[in-house]
């Protein structure tokens, strides 16, 4: 009798954590997003400084060729 008492409580006390696993899962999913977009807005904003730094100095490099050439 002991052991279905305890069976039935720990039975019942899993079924009453589900909804806590589906909070953690949520908020963990939550967290992974906002740290994925942030990461690849960063990651875009960097790409798009270092081509434009490229295509500057590449100009500059072609302008001071020029100047060299007259």
């Amino acid at each position: 009798m002991k052991s279905r008492v305890a069976t039935l409580a720990l039975c019942l006390s899993f079924v009453g954590l589900l909804p806590a696993c589906a909070e953690l899962k949520d908020t963990g999913r939550t967290i992974g997003h906002g740290t994925r977009d942030v990461a690849k807005a960063i990651g875009h904003a960097s790409r798009d400084t270092a081509k434009a730094i490229g295509k500057n100095t590449k100009k500059i490099v072609d302008d001071i060729d020029n100047e060299d050439e007259q």
